[in-house]
Parts: structure tokens; C-alpha cells; sequence
């Protein structure tokens, strides 16, 4: 008996899913990079293809460093635990056998 026998479970099948998922994805990141790459050097920000069209888009994001604000104005730790929220969150991980 050799693997392609075996009968799949829905873990076999998840974790078959996932690594196409991923495969998918990084071929999808290499082209999203080479677009972001043409567009920053001169290029084309709009693409157009047959049948899908792809636009660069830049912008700003900002993001504040809440821990060192609250170093900066002493903010005792007893304050911070008691105005932060705990809540429980459920994942499933999968790993090749």
C-alpha cells in the first residue's frame, strides 16, 4: 500500500489544502512584488491583463507605540492590565506528518 491508498481523513485534506493555499500565495506575493517594483522605479502604477486589471496604490500607515507612551508618562502596570481585554481565541494548526 503506498500513501496515494490511503483513505484521507478531513485533517489529510486540510493540510492538503493548506500547502496548495501557500504554494498559491507565495507565487501570488512574487508577482505583487514585481508589479510594486516596476511601479516605485517609473513604471506602470495600472496593469492591464485580459482579463483583470492591477493598480499600485501607495500610502502612509501609522502606527503608535502604545508601550512607550506609557513609559514616557508613567503608567503604572496595574492600569495598563486593568484596561486590557483577555479573550479567548481558538486555532487550529496543522503539520506534516
Amino acid at each position: 500500500m503506498n500513501s496515494i491508498d490511503l483513505p484521507l481523513t478531513p485533517v489529510d485534506e486540510l493540510g492538503m489544502l493548506l500547502a496548495q493555499i501557500a504554494e498559491l500565495t507565495a507565487k501570488a506575493e512574487l508577482i505583487k512584488d514585481a508589479l510594486k517594483d516596476s511601479a516605485t522605479i517609473g513604471g506602470p502604477k495600472v496593469v492591464e491583463g485580459n482579463l483583470f486589471k492591477s493598480t499600485v496604490v501607495e500610502a502612509n500607515r501609522k502606527v503608535t507605540d502604545w508601550k512607550a507612551i506609557a513609559k514616557v508618562f508613567n503608567i503604572p502596570e496595574e492600569a495598563i492590565i486593568e484596561h486590557t481585554k483577555v479573550s479567548a481565541v481558538f486555532s487550529v494548526k496543522v503539520t506534516n506528518r
